[in-house]
């Protein structure tokens, strides 16, 4: 019986204009080296057997790392992410088995816990679909209007926050994306493109400190983040 490898893709190839920065936020630095890299850091750590990084083709900033225990591929990015994501899967094709397992992980989420990601891993080894950690909504819900005026209150039962690593098979990851773009739709997650095949992907509770880093005071919080995660 084959052995299922793991592998992680990581899209980079945003520009993050929320921040407000003159370079794309995953170059932003943190405790002295960009955010991309404590990501990297982060999933270089688990048992998989290499990380796609999707950047902009005329990214001046990416420099590929060479202090990490696992090798790292680069591929163009592309328009959205859901681009970049597929452009990575491609690449993929050409030396994973179609049954492995792909993580995909937002670059701008640096203080995620390889715990969870290990549990993601685990509990879902032998699932048919997969799925993705993820945190359950605590606050009170409200849906507005393009004023900002409140037109109705959610109930929160079983919604959830969705994080990353999202967690699929190669095929059906790419199958899901290909069908997706066929149609010039778009998706803000892999898990959406999943749940348009029809597939019902698992939800793995996570940590709240997974941020991702989108305004510049997320900054400060990340750097509490990692300091506090070092002296664990």
């Amino acid at each position: 019986m084959k052995k299922t490898n793991y592998w992680a893709i990581v899209p980079a190839a945003g520009i993050g204009s929320r921040m407000h920065s003159q370079f794309p936020k995953q170059y932003l630095h943190l405790q002295q080296k960009p955010i991309i890299e404590h990501t990297l850091d982060r999933l270089a750590q688990l048992n998989i057997k290499g990380i796609v990084v999707s950047i902009a083709k005329d990214d001046p900033y990416w420099k590929t790392p060479t202090n990490l225990a696992k090798p790292i591929i680069r591929v163009n990015g592309g328009k959205e992410r859901c681009h970049s994501v597929l452009n990575a899967l491609h690449i993929l094709q050409q030396q994973a088995h179609p049954d492995d397992w792909v993580l995909v992980h937002d670059a701008a989420r640096p203080c995620v816990r390889t715990t969870d990601i290990e549990k993601l891993m685990t509990q879902l080894a032998d699932h048919p679909v997969g799925g993705l950690l993820a945190l359950p909504v605590r606050d009170t819900m409200k849906r507005a209007n393009n004023k900002n005026a409140i037109t109705e209150t959610v109930n929160r039962e079983n919604l959830w926050h969705a994080l990353t690593p999202q967690m699929f098979r190669l095929k059906t990851l790419t199958t899901a994306l290909e069908t997706i773009l066929a149609h010039n739709e778009l998706v803000t997650d892999d898990a959406q493109a999943i749940e348009k095949l029809g597939l019902s992907p698992i939800l793995i509770e996570g940590h709240p400190d997974n941020i991702k880093i989108t305004h510049p005071q997320d900054l400060q919080l990340a750097e509490q983040y990692l300091c506090a995660s070092k002296q664990e």
